[in-house]
Protein backbone atom coordinates (compact mmCIF):
# COMPACT_ATOMS: atom_id res chain seq x y z
CA UNK A 1 0.00 0.00 0.00
CA UNK A 2 1.40 3.39 -0.99
CA UNK A 3 2.08 6.10 1.57
CA UNK A 4 -0.40 8.39 -0.19
CA UNK A 5 -3.16 5.79 0.08
CA UNK A 6 -2.39 5.21 3.75
CA UNK A 7 -2.41 8.96 4.39
CA UNK A 8 -5.78 9.40 2.66
CA UNK A 9 -7.21 6.46 4.60
CA UNK A 10 -5.96 7.85 7.92
CA UNK A 11 -7.32 11.34 7.19
CA UNK A 12 -10.70 9.91 6.12
CA UNK A 13 -10.99 7.80 9.27
CA UNK A 14 -9.90 10.73 11.43
CA UNK A 15 -12.44 13.13 9.85
CA UNK A 16 -15.19 10.51 10.19
CA UNK A 17 -14.40 9.89 13.82
CA UNK A 18 -14.17 13.60 14.68
CA UNK A 19 -17.51 14.21 12.94
CA UNK A 20 -19.09 11.35 14.84
CA UNK A 21 -17.75 12.69 18.14
CA UNK A 22 -19.01 16.22 17.38
CA UNK A 23 -22.50 14.99 16.48
CA UNK A 24 -22.67 12.76 19.53
CA UNK A 25 -21.38 15.56 21.73
CA UNK A 26 -24.05 17.96 20.49
CA UNK A 27 -26.71 15.32 21.00
CA UNK A 28 -25.56 14.72 24.58
CA UNK A 29 -25.35 18.47 25.29
CA UNK A 30 -28.87 19.10 23.94
CA UNK A 31 -30.28 16.24 26.00
CA UNK A 32 -28.56 17.50 29.14
CA UNK A 33 -29.96 20.99 28.55
CA UNK A 34 -33.44 19.52 28.05
CA UNK A 35 -33.18 17.55 31.28
CA UNK A 36 -31.93 20.60 33.17
CA UNK A 37 -34.73 22.80 31.79
CA UNK A 38 -37.34 20.17 32.64
CA UNK A 39 -35.98 19.77 36.16
CA UNK A 40 -35.75 23.54 36.71
CA UNK A 41 -39.29 24.03 35.37
CA UNK A 42 -40.69 21.41 37.72
CA UNK A 43 -38.95 23.00 40.71
CA UNK A 44 -40.16 26.52 39.86
CA UNK A 45 -43.69 25.25 39.28
CA UNK A 46 -43.61 23.56 42.67
CA UNK A 47 -42.42 26.80 44.31
CA UNK A 48 -45.22 28.82 42.71
CA UNK A 49 -47.83 26.26 43.72
CA UNK A 50 -46.47 26.32 47.28
CA UNK A 51 -46.64 30.14 47.43
CA UNK A 52 -50.18 30.14 46.02
CA UNK A 53 -51.39 27.58 48.54
CA UNK A 54 -49.81 29.52 51.42
CA UNK A 55 -51.63 32.67 50.28
CA UNK A 56 -54.93 30.80 50.04
CA UNK A 57 -54.48 29.28 53.49
CA UNK A 58 -53.76 32.65 55.04
CA UNK A 59 -56.76 34.21 53.28
CA UNK A 60 -59.03 31.45 54.54
CA UNK A 61 -57.65 31.93 58.05
CA UNK A 62 -58.55 35.65 58.03
CA UNK A 63 -61.97 34.87 56.60
CA UNK A 64 -62.59 32.30 59.30
CA UNK A 65 -61.56 34.78 62.01
CA UNK A 66 -63.91 37.37 60.51
CA UNK A 67 -66.85 34.97 60.35
CA UNK A 68 -66.27 33.96 63.97
CA UNK A 69 -66.15 37.56 65.21
CA UNK A 70 -68.98 38.87 67.54
CA UNK A 71 -70.12 41.29 64.82
CA UNK A 72 -71.16 38.42 62.59
CA UNK A 73 -73.98 35.99 63.48
CA UNK A 74 -72.94 32.39 63.38
CA UNK A 75 -76.34 31.49 61.89
CA UNK A 76 -75.65 33.57 58.82
CA UNK A 77 -74.05 31.87 55.91
CA UNK A 78 -71.49 32.96 53.39
CA UNK A 79 -74.08 32.75 50.58
CA UNK A 80 -76.41 35.18 52.42
CA UNK A 81 -79.09 32.63 53.22
CA UNK A 82 -80.63 32.02 56.67
CA UNK A 83 -81.99 28.98 58.37
CA UNK A 84 -85.57 30.22 57.74
CA UNK A 85 -86.84 29.11 54.38
CA UNK A 86 -89.01 31.66 52.51
CA UNK A 87 -92.63 30.67 51.99
CA UNK A 88 -94.64 31.62 48.94
CA UNK A 89 -98.45 31.79 49.08
CA UNK A 90 -100.52 32.12 45.95
CA UNK A 91 -103.82 33.93 46.29
CA UNK A 92 -106.62 32.90 43.97
CA UNK A 93 -108.05 36.35 43.95
CA UNK A 94 -104.92 38.34 43.51
CA UNK A 95 -102.54 35.67 42.20
CA UNK A 96 -100.58 37.74 39.72
CA UNK A 97 -100.06 40.68 42.02
CA UNK A 98 -99.00 38.39 44.88
CA UNK A 99 -96.31 36.56 42.80
CA UNK A 100 -94.77 39.81 41.65
CA UNK A 101 -94.70 41.16 45.18
CA UNK A 102 -93.04 38.01 46.49
CA UNK A 103 -90.44 38.03 43.67
CA UNK A 104 -89.53 41.61 44.46
CA UNK A 105 -89.36 40.82 48.15
CA UNK A 106 -86.96 37.92 47.51
CA UNK A 107 -84.75 40.03 45.28
CA UNK A 108 -84.46 42.69 47.95
CA UNK A 109 -83.66 40.00 50.51
CA UNK A 110 -80.91 38.54 48.28
CA UNK A 111 -79.38 41.96 47.70
CA UNK A 112 -79.28 42.61 51.43
CA UNK A 113 -77.60 39.23 52.14
CA UNK A 114 -75.14 39.68 49.29
CA UNK A 115 -74.20 43.14 50.53
CA UNK A 116 -73.73 41.79 54.07
CA UNK A 117 -71.48 38.91 52.79
CA UNK A 118 -69.48 41.26 50.61
CA UNK A 119 -68.91 43.48 53.60
CA UNK A 120 -67.63 40.52 55.60
CA UNK A 121 -65.22 39.53 52.79
CA UNK A 122 -64.03 43.10 52.42
CA UNK A 123 -63.33 43.26 56.11
CA UNK A 124 -61.36 39.99 55.96
CA UNK A 125 -59.34 41.14 52.94
CA UNK A 126 -58.66 44.54 54.56
CA UNK A 127 -57.39 42.91 57.73
CA UNK A 128 -55.28 40.46 55.66
CA UNK A 129 -53.64 43.23 53.65
CA UNK A 130 -53.19 45.57 56.61
CA UNK A 131 -51.77 42.96 59.01
CA UNK A 132 -49.55 41.27 56.43
CA UNK A 133 -47.44 44.38 55.89
CA UNK A 134 -46.26 44.54 59.46
CA UNK A 135 -46.23 40.91 60.58
CA UNK A 136 -43.01 38.91 60.76
CA UNK A 137 -42.90 35.94 58.36
CA UNK A 138 -42.56 33.55 61.30
CA UNK A 139 -45.96 34.79 62.54
CA UNK A 140 -47.64 34.30 59.21
CA UNK A 141 -46.55 30.78 58.22
CA UNK A 142 -45.37 27.57 59.81
CA UNK A 143 -41.99 26.69 58.32
CA UNK A 144 -42.54 22.99 58.80
CA UNK A 145 -45.86 23.34 57.00
CA UNK A 146 -44.09 25.20 54.19
CA UNK A 147 -41.55 22.37 53.91
CA UNK A 148 -44.33 19.78 53.93
CA UNK A 149 -46.31 21.60 51.23
CA UNK A 150 -43.18 22.12 49.12
CA UNK A 151 -42.30 18.43 49.39
CA UNK A 152 -45.83 17.49 48.33
CA UNK A 153 -45.75 19.67 45.21
CA UNK A 154 -42.20 18.59 44.29
CA UNK A 155 -43.21 14.94 44.39
CA UNK A 156 -46.39 15.76 42.43
CA UNK A 157 -44.18 17.30 39.72
CA UNK A 158 -41.82 14.34 39.62
CA UNK A 159 -38.99 15.76 41.75
CA UNK A 160 -38.11 13.25 44.46
CA UNK A 161 -34.54 14.28 45.22
CA UNK A 162 -33.57 15.29 48.77
CA UNK A 163 -33.20 19.05 49.13
CA UNK A 164 -31.91 21.72 51.50
CA UNK A 165 -34.57 24.30 52.44
CA UNK A 166 -34.30 27.76 53.96
CA UNK A 167 -36.32 30.96 54.44
CA UNK A 168 -34.31 34.20 54.28
CA UNK A 169 -35.05 37.90 54.65
CA UNK A 170 -34.38 40.57 52.04
CA UNK A 171 -30.74 40.86 53.20
CA UNK A 172 -30.10 37.15 52.74
CA UNK A 173 -30.00 36.29 56.44
CA UNK A 174 -31.47 32.90 57.17
CA UNK A 175 -34.61 32.91 59.27
CA UNK A 176 -35.11 29.16 59.07
CA UNK A 177 -33.21 26.30 57.43
CA UNK A 178 -33.15 22.53 57.26
CA UNK A 179 -30.49 21.34 57.80
CA UNK A 180 -29.41 24.22 59.94
CA UNK A 181 -26.97 26.76 58.52
CA UNK A 182 -26.48 24.93 55.26
CA UNK A 183 -24.25 26.69 52.78
CA UNK A 184 -24.29 26.57 49.00
CA UNK A 185 -21.31 26.73 46.70
CA UNK A 186 -20.90 27.79 43.10
CA UNK A 187 -21.38 24.24 41.82
CA UNK A 188 -24.91 23.97 43.31
CA UNK A 189 -27.81 25.73 41.67
CA UNK A 190 -30.08 27.64 44.06
CA UNK A 191 -33.81 28.11 43.45
CA UNK A 192 -35.44 31.13 45.11
CA UNK A 193 -39.01 32.47 45.28
CA UNK A 194 -40.48 35.31 47.30
CA UNK A 195 -43.26 34.53 49.78
CA UNK A 196 -46.46 36.55 49.16
CA UNK A 197 -44.98 38.15 46.02
CA UNK A 198 -48.00 40.36 45.18
CA UNK A 199 -48.11 42.40 48.39
CA UNK A 200 -46.04 45.38 49.46
CA UNK A 201 -44.52 44.07 52.66
CA UNK A 202 -42.02 45.76 54.93
CA UNK A 203 -40.48 42.36 55.72
CA UNK A 204 -40.29 40.36 52.48
CA UNK A 205 -39.07 36.77 52.81
CA UNK A 206 -37.75 34.27 50.30
CA UNK A 207 -37.85 30.49 50.03
CA UNK A 208 -34.55 29.02 48.88
CA UNK A 209 -33.94 25.36 48.04
CA UNK A 210 -30.88 23.49 46.84
CA UNK A 211 -30.67 19.93 45.49
CA UNK A 212 -27.21 18.52 46.35
CA UNK A 213 -27.73 15.54 44.03
CA UNK A 214 -29.10 17.53 41.11
CA UNK A 215 -26.07 17.06 38.86
CA UNK A 216 -25.87 13.34 39.58
CA UNK A 217 -29.59 13.00 38.85
CA UNK A 218 -29.25 14.73 35.48
CA UNK A 219 -26.24 12.65 34.54
CA UNK A 220 -27.89 9.43 35.67
CA UNK A 221 -30.90 10.26 33.52
CA UNK A 222 -28.54 10.05 30.54
CA UNK A 223 -28.06 6.31 31.01
CA UNK A 224 -29.82 5.70 27.72
CA UNK A 225 -26.90 7.42 26.01
CA UNK A 226 -24.37 5.06 27.60
CA UNK A 227 -24.51 2.50 24.74
CA UNK A 228 -23.75 5.23 22.22
CA UNK A 229 -20.79 6.41 24.32
CA UNK A 230 -19.52 2.83 24.50
CA UNK A 231 -19.86 2.55 20.74
CA UNK A 232 -17.87 5.78 20.29
CA UNK A 233 -15.08 4.40 22.48
CA UNK A 234 -15.21 1.11 20.59
CA UNK A 235 -14.90 2.94 17.27
CA UNK A 236 -11.96 4.88 18.69
CA UNK A 237 -10.23 1.67 19.77
CA UNK A 238 -10.85 0.08 16.36
CA UNK A 239 -9.56 3.22 14.69
CA UNK A 240 -6.35 3.27 16.72
CA UNK A 241 -5.77 -0.48 16.31
CA UNK A 242 -6.37 -0.23 12.57
CA UNK A 243 -3.89 2.63 12.18
CA UNK A 244 -1.27 0.77 14.24
CA UNK A 245 -1.74 -2.41 12.20
CA UNK A 246 -1.53 -0.48 8.92
CA UNK A 247 1.73 1.16 9.88
CA UNK A 248 3.16 -2.05 11.30
CA UNK A 249 2.24 -3.92 8.12
CA UNK A 250 3.78 -1.15 6.06
CA UNK A 251 6.93 -1.29 8.15
CA UNK A 252 7.05 -5.09 8.02
CA UNK A 253 6.56 -5.00 4.26
CA UNK A 254 9.50 -2.60 3.90
CA UNK A 255 11.71 -4.73 6.15
CA UNK A 256 10.78 -7.90 4.26
CA UNK A 257 11.70 -6.24 0.98
CA UNK A 258 15.03 -5.21 2.47
CA UNK A 259 15.45 -8.76 3.74
CA UNK A 260 14.81 -10.26 0.31
CA UNK A 261 17.23 -7.85 -1.35
CA UNK A 262 19.87 -8.53 1.28
CA UNK A 263 19.34 -12.29 1.12
CA UNK A 264 19.67 -12.23 -2.68
CA UNK A 265 22.93 -10.36 -2.40
CA UNK A 266 24.24 -12.66 0.35
CA UNK A 267 23.44 -15.78 -1.69
CA UNK A 268 24.65 -14.35 -4.97
CA UNK A 269 28.20 -13.63 -3.80
CA UNK A 270 29.21 -17.15 -2.62
CA UNK A 271 27.38 -18.76 -5.54
CA UNK A 272 29.27 -16.57 -7.99
CA UNK A 273 32.56 -17.37 -6.27
CA UNK A 274 31.89 -21.12 -6.34
CA UNK A 275 30.84 -20.90 -9.99
CA UNK A 276 34.04 -19.05 -10.88
CA UNK A 277 36.14 -21.62 -9.01
CA UNK A 278 34.47 -24.50 -10.85
CA UNK A 279 35.13 -22.77 -14.19
CA UNK A 280 38.79 -22.45 -13.26
CA UNK A 281 38.93 -26.20 -12.64
CA UNK A 282 37.43 -26.83 -16.07
CA UNK A 283 39.64 -24.30 -17.85
CA UNK A 284 42.52 -26.14 -19.57
CA UNK A 285 44.55 -22.97 -19.63
CA UNK A 286 44.80 -22.90 -15.85
CA UNK A 287 47.67 -24.91 -14.47
CA UNK A 288 46.63 -27.79 -12.25
CA UNK A 289 49.47 -27.44 -9.80
CA UNK A 290 48.93 -28.66 -6.24
CA UNK A 291 49.05 -25.07 -4.97
CA UNK A 292 46.38 -23.95 -7.46
CA UNK A 293 44.14 -26.88 -6.69
CA UNK A 294 44.53 -26.29 -2.95
CA UNK A 295 43.69 -22.61 -3.40
CA UNK A 296 40.59 -23.33 -5.50
CA UNK A 297 39.40 -26.06 -3.11
CA UNK A 298 39.82 -23.72 -0.13
CA UNK A 299 37.76 -21.04 -1.91
CA UNK A 300 35.01 -23.55 -2.69
CA UNK A 301 35.06 -24.85 0.89
CA UNK A 302 34.96 -21.37 2.47
CA UNK A 303 32.22 -20.12 0.20
CA UNK A 304 30.23 -23.32 0.75
CA UNK A 305 30.47 -22.80 4.49
CA UNK A 306 29.40 -19.19 4.06
CA UNK A 307 26.46 -20.27 1.91
CA UNK A 308 25.48 -22.96 4.43
CA UNK A 309 25.61 -20.42 7.22
CA UNK A 310 23.33 -18.08 5.30
CA UNK A 311 20.90 -20.93 4.55
CA UNK A 312 20.88 -21.79 8.26
CA UNK A 313 19.95 -18.19 9.03
CA UNK A 314 17.04 -18.35 6.63
CA UNK A 315 15.87 -21.65 8.10
CA UNK A 316 15.88 -20.06 11.55
CA UNK A 317 13.15 -17.77 10.33
CA UNK A 318 10.77 -20.75 10.22
CA UNK A 319 10.77 -20.75 14.03
CA UNK A 320 8.91 -17.45 14.00
CA UNK A 321 6.18 -18.93 11.85
CA UNK A 322 5.72 -22.03 14.06
CA UNK A 323 4.70 -21.08 17.58
CA UNK A 324 4.07 -24.74 18.32
CA UNK A 325 7.66 -25.75 17.60
CA UNK A 326 9.10 -27.89 20.39
CA UNK A 327 12.55 -27.92 21.93
CA UNK A 328 14.62 -31.04 22.48
CA UNK A 329 15.78 -30.17 25.97
CA UNK A 330 18.45 -32.01 27.93
CA UNK A 331 20.39 -31.36 31.13
CA UNK A 332 23.49 -29.37 30.31
CA UNK A 333 26.12 -27.64 32.47
CA UNK A 334 25.98 -24.12 31.10
CA UNK A 335 29.57 -23.26 32.06
CA UNK A 336 30.90 -26.18 30.05
CA UNK A 337 28.70 -25.36 27.04
CA UNK A 338 29.76 -21.71 27.05
CA UNK A 339 33.43 -22.69 27.42
CA UNK A 340 33.20 -24.79 24.25
CA UNK A 341 31.56 -21.89 22.38
CA UNK A 342 34.31 -19.53 23.55
CA UNK A 343 36.99 -21.95 22.45
CA UNK A 344 35.48 -22.21 18.94
CA UNK A 345 34.84 -18.50 18.62
CA UNK A 346 38.10 -17.21 20.08
CA UNK A 347 39.98 -17.83 16.80
CA UNK A 348 37.76 -15.33 14.96
CA UNK A 349 38.23 -12.76 17.73
CA UNK A 350 41.98 -13.12 18.09
CA UNK A 351 42.44 -12.98 14.32
CA UNK A 352 41.14 -9.41 14.45
CA UNK A 353 43.23 -8.43 17.44
CA UNK A 354 40.48 -9.00 20.00
CA UNK A 355 40.24 -10.91 23.25
CA UNK A 356 37.62 -12.92 25.14
CA UNK A 357 37.55 -12.75 28.94
CA UNK A 358 35.56 -15.64 30.48
CA UNK A 359 34.18 -15.27 34.01
CA UNK A 360 32.14 -18.42 34.48
CA UNK A 361 31.43 -18.17 38.21
CA UNK A 362 27.96 -19.76 38.39
CA UNK A 363 27.93 -22.63 40.89
CA UNK A 364 24.46 -23.86 39.95
CA UNK A 365 24.89 -24.08 36.17
CA UNK A 366 22.83 -27.17 35.32
CA UNK A 367 20.01 -26.04 33.00
CA UNK A 368 17.43 -27.79 30.88
CA UNK A 369 17.95 -26.44 27.35
CA UNK A 370 17.96 -27.38 23.69
CA UNK A 371 21.70 -27.68 23.04
CA UNK A 372 21.63 -26.64 19.39
CA UNK A 373 19.34 -23.64 19.80
CA UNK A 374 20.96 -22.46 23.03
CA UNK A 375 24.39 -22.70 21.41
CA UNK A 376 23.08 -20.59 18.53
CA UNK A 377 21.80 -17.99 21.01
CA UNK A 378 25.20 -17.52 22.67
CA UNK A 379 27.02 -17.68 19.34
CA UNK A 380 24.74 -15.05 17.76
CA UNK A 381 25.31 -12.64 20.62
CA UNK A 382 29.09 -13.10 20.42
CA UNK A 383 29.01 -12.81 16.63
CA UNK A 384 27.06 -9.54 16.85
CA UNK A 385 29.65 -8.18 19.25
CA UNK A 386 32.37 -8.96 16.70
CA UNK A 387 30.46 -7.56 13.72
CA UNK A 388 29.51 -4.29 15.43
CA UNK A 389 32.98 -3.42 16.66
CA UNK A 390 35.14 -0.67 15.18
CA UNK A 391 38.22 -1.50 17.28
CA UNK A 392 39.89 -4.60 18.74
CA UNK A 393 37.11 -6.45 20.52
CA UNK A 394 37.22 -6.93 24.26
CA UNK A 395 34.46 -9.49 24.94
CA UNK A 396 33.54 -10.43 28.51
CA UNK A 397 31.41 -13.55 28.99
CA UNK A 398 30.21 -14.05 32.56
CA UNK A 399 27.88 -16.40 34.46
CA UNK A 400 26.56 -16.16 38.01
CA UNK A 401 23.57 -17.15 40.15
CA UNK A 402 20.83 -14.97 41.60
CA UNK A 403 17.75 -16.33 43.36
CA UNK A 404 18.34 -19.81 41.91
CA UNK A 405 18.45 -18.39 38.37
CA UNK A 406 21.37 -18.59 35.99
CA UNK A 407 22.56 -15.23 34.62
CA UNK A 408 24.65 -15.17 31.44
CA UNK A 409 26.05 -11.82 30.30
CA UNK A 410 27.93 -11.04 27.09
CA UNK A 411 29.48 -7.57 27.16
CA UNK A 412 31.52 -5.87 24.44
CA UNK A 413 33.26 -2.56 23.82
CA UNK A 414 31.74 -1.99 20.40
CA UNK A 415 29.90 0.90 18.76
CA UNK A 416 26.86 0.58 21.06
CA UNK A 417 23.16 0.92 20.27
CA UNK A 418 21.09 4.10 20.41
CA UNK A 419 18.04 4.36 22.67
CA UNK A 420 15.74 4.46 19.64
CA UNK A 421 17.19 1.21 18.26
CA UNK A 422 17.15 -0.52 21.67
CA UNK A 423 13.34 -0.54 21.57
CA UNK A 424 13.26 -2.50 18.32
CA UNK A 425 16.36 -4.67 18.15
CA UNK A 426 14.35 -7.84 18.87
CA UNK A 427 11.94 -7.27 15.96
CA UNK A 428 12.11 -9.50 12.91
CA UNK A 429 14.13 -8.11 9.97
CA UNK A 430 15.11 -5.00 11.96
CA UNK A 431 18.77 -4.03 11.62
CA UNK A 432 20.60 -1.44 13.65
CA UNK A 433 22.21 1.34 11.65
CA UNK A 434 25.97 0.84 11.62
CA UNK A 435 27.09 4.28 10.53
CA UNK A 436 30.22 3.96 8.43
CA UNK A 437 30.52 0.21 8.95
CA UNK A 438 29.41 -1.02 5.51
CA UNK A 439 30.88 -4.48 5.92
CA UNK A 440 28.22 -5.69 8.38
CA UNK A 441 26.17 -8.47 6.81
CA UNK A 442 22.99 -10.14 8.01
CA UNK A 443 19.25 -10.57 7.60
CA UNK A 444 18.00 -8.87 10.77
CA UNK A 445 16.92 -12.22 12.24
CA UNK A 446 19.65 -12.91 14.77
CA UNK A 447 18.35 -11.03 17.82
CA UNK A 448 14.73 -11.88 17.03
CA UNK A 449 15.79 -15.55 16.99
CA UNK A 450 17.64 -15.08 20.29
CA UNK A 451 14.58 -13.52 21.94
CA UNK A 452 12.33 -16.31 20.70
CA UNK A 453 14.57 -19.12 21.94
CA UNK A 454 15.20 -17.53 25.35
CA UNK A 455 11.46 -17.03 25.85
CA UNK A 456 10.73 -20.66 24.94
CA UNK A 457 13.25 -21.66 27.62
CA UNK A 458 11.16 -19.77 30.23
CA UNK A 459 13.82 -17.09 30.40
CA UNK A 460 14.19 -13.39 29.73
CA UNK A 461 16.84 -11.32 27.99
CA UNK A 462 17.90 -7.77 28.85
CA UNK A 463 20.09 -5.32 27.01
CA UNK A 464 22.07 -2.29 28.14
CA UNK A 465 24.02 -0.12 25.75
CA UNK A 466 25.70 3.25 25.27
CA UNK A 467 26.95 4.72 22.03
CA UNK A 468 30.71 4.22 21.51
CA UNK A 469 31.02 2.45 24.88
CA UNK A 470 29.59 -0.99 24.16
CA UNK A 471 26.63 -3.28 24.71
CA UNK A 472 25.74 -5.84 27.36
CA UNK A 473 23.20 -8.64 26.86
CA UNK A 474 22.03 -10.56 29.93
CA UNK A 475 20.15 -13.87 29.71
CA UNK A 476 18.27 -15.10 32.78
CA UNK A 477 16.99 -18.68 32.82
CA UNK A 478 15.93 -20.94 35.70
CA UNK A 479 18.32 -23.58 36.91
CA UNK A 480 17.30 -27.22 36.78
CA UNK A 481 15.82 -27.51 40.26
CA UNK A 482 13.42 -24.59 39.61
CA UNK A 483 12.71 -25.32 35.96
CA UNK A 484 9.09 -26.16 35.19
CA UNK A 485 9.04 -27.07 31.56
CA UNK A 486 5.72 -27.85 29.85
Amino acid sequence: MKKTTIGILVVAMLVTFIGLVIIQGRYVRINIEMMENQFDGNVRRSLMQTIRLLEENEALQYLSETLNSPDYSINQRLDGSSDIRPRIQISTGHGKATIEEKTQELQEKFQQDFSRSKTVLDQAVFRWINDGKNKNIAERVSFEEVRSILTMFLEANGVTLPFYFSVSDKDGHQIYSRPRDFKTDSSQKEYSQRLFPFEESNNPAYIKIVFPLRQNYILSSMNLLLPSVVMILLVLCIFVITIVIIFKQKQLHTMKNDFMNNMTHEFKTPISTISLASQMLQDTGVGKTPETLAYISNVIRDETKRLSYQVEKVLQMAIFEKDNSTLKVIEIPANSLISDIIANFSLKVTSKGGKIIPKLNAKQDIVLVDEIHFTNVVYNLMDNALKYSNKPLLLTVETWNEKDNLHISIEDNGIGISKEDLKRIFEKFYRVSTGNLHNVKGFGLGLAYVKKIVTKHKGIIKVESEINLGTKFTIIIPTLKDYNYD
